[in-house]
């Protein structure tokens, strides 16, 4: 069970006021708030063990160097990979595909295929189609349909014998779509292809198995954990980290340096170079121990009573779409009303203390796809309440009755 109110005094934001009004934050798929033992993991680093980490035999170097590697242990832990050293640290999500994708530019060659899908952020979208325009290598595309799933069958049969690769989100940040990965993944394997899973949004509401899912890489960002921002990681199996060539080069990943030849470290140090957002990666290792306090499972279930209760009460309210109608969602509602543009709606409802996110979301094909310039999208977390969802209902049927 969650204890909503006592979560609720954990996240020091949510007791302030915007606009005048409390503040209500509905934007969740963008950025998560943070609890207070979060925070106070960013001051404890930078005022009690801050210094550089892997490089020195002092005392605060060997505590840093501790506490940043234990975070490393908290997630091959809590995500069940094999190794410690499978989880490289990033800046997040974005970086960690673009990572995989530059990496590839050596494993690809002309005409081979990458498959992605109609539901990508552009994040699992833009790194591709770089990698492709380096190599020759073709793109192609999972449709969806109108309640914004993915057409199984059509992947099916995209799938050949050129397919290298196969890159989706876990969940839509748009329609809160889950897919069904373990099905894509054991599909792609068939054809001996690697699988790249954007789990942004899905770490927040469900439990990733790595080693069930079978998957080659998976990429998570913090912010989207509860943690900080400019901290994720990627994970990657073995025997494909080690196939990879470093991203970057620096101080860190090298086992020798001569001006003739340079060696690389082991994993996962092989692709970490430079300092490390140190004080990030431990608070996203504080977040990861917040989250086992609550539960997974008690997070997954009290966000789909807040969807199931939000979806009931939008419905009623006239003229408003709901886009993305999968029967395996998550807690985001992306709608609009007839004849209104999102952002009008949007700019009303912020000056009435809720925020919530309008746009194309990152996610243009989208937007295409339904033939619409965007949505107003409405996230949830644990932290929310139905009580929040009526007054945003009540908010909503304002801003219309302003713009009519």
């Amino acid at each position: 069970m969650i204890d909503n109110q006592a979560i609720r005094n954990d996240f020091p934001i949510l007791k302030q006021k915007v606009n005048g009004k409390p503040l209500v934050y509905f934007d969740n798929a963008a950025t998560s708030q943070k609890p207070q033992v979060v925070i106070d993991a960013l001051e404890s680093y930078y005022t009690e063990i801050n210094a550089n980490i892997h490089r020195g035999v002092h005392t605060l170097s060997q505590l840093s160097t501790s506490a940043y590697e234990n975070t490393r242990t908290k997630i091959k832990t809590y995500f069940n990979a094999k190794f410690n050293h499978e989880i490289i640290f990033t800046r997040g999500t974005t970086e960690s595909i673009n990572l995989v994708a530059s990496s590839f530019t050596a494993i690809l060659k002309k005409d081979d295929e990458i498959i992605i899908s109609y539901l990508e952020h552009h994040s699992n979208i833009v790194p591709w189609q770089l990698l492709c325009e380096r190599t020759g290598a073709k793109l192609k595309v999972i449709p969806i349909n109108n309640d914004g799933e993915l057409i199984f069958s059509e992947f099916e049969k995209l799938l050949t014998n050129k397919t290298k690769l196969v890159a989706v989100n876990h969940i839509s940040n748009t329609l809160g779509t889950i897919n069904p990965i373990k099905k894509i993944i054991d599909a792609t394997h068939n054809v001996n292809a690697a699988v790249l899973i954007d789990g942004a949004q899905a770490t927040p509401h469900i439990q990733a198995d790595f080693q069930e899912l079978n998957c080659d890489f998976y990429c998570v960002s913090a912010h989207k954990m509860y943690g900080p921002t400019g901290i994720g990681f990627l994970y990657g199996k073995e025997k494909w980290l080690n196939k990879m060539q470093p991203y970057h080069g620096g101080g860190e990943m090298i086992k020798e340096v001569t001006f003739e030849k340079t060696t690389y470290a082991g994993l996962p140090h092989k692709f970490e170079a430079g300092t490390p957002n140190i004080a990030a990666g431990i608070a996203f290792g504080t977040a990861i121990d917040y989250i086992n306090s609550i539960g997974i499972k008690n997070i997954a279930s009290y966000e789909n009573e807040l969807l199931q209760y939000a979806t009931k009460k939008f419905l009623k309210i006239d003229g408003l779409k709901i886009y993305g109608t999968a029967k395996n969602k998550t807690s985001v509602i992306s709608f609009n009303i007839k004849n209104i543009h999102p952002f009008d709606i949007g700019s009303i409802v912020d000056k009435l203390g809720y925020a919530v996110r309008t746009g194309h979301h990152c996610t243009q094909p989208i937007m295409q796809f339904y033939n619409i310039p965007g949505t107003i999208r409405a996230s949830f977390a644990f932290y929310n309440t139905k009580e929040e969802i009526d007054g945003f209902v009540a908010a909503v049927k304002r801003a219309i009755l302003m713009l009519s």
